[in-house]
């Protein structure tokens, strides 16, 4: 898995917040609707493509798209437990 989008899918992954937003938007690329997908970024529907929740924070990112698709340290896990540290 990559751990930035490129230039196609990240206009693709834009296109579909306009989508969601209610706005009429041009197609997308299908390739990169797919790779959307398959990175949890973009779901498949009777209407086409539709962005995820996953898909609006990747885009909401000030720093641009290269945590999105991949692993980052604010991935949503537990931090280990901390027993006996005095902290």
């Amino acid at each position: 898995m990559s751990d930035s989008l490129t230039d196609g899918q990240l206009h693709a992954l834009r296109n579909l917040a306009a989508k969601r937003s209610g706005k009429i938007t041009a197609f997308v690329n299908i390739a990169d609707a797919r790779h959307l997908t398959e990175l949890g970024l973009a779901i498949r529907s009777r209407q086409g493509w539709d962005i995820t929740a996953a898909g609006l924070a990747c885009i909401a990112v000030a720093d641009g798209p290269e945590i999105c698709g991949g692993s980052s340290g604010t991935d949503l896990h537990g931090a280990p437990s901390q027993e006996g540290n005095p902290e």
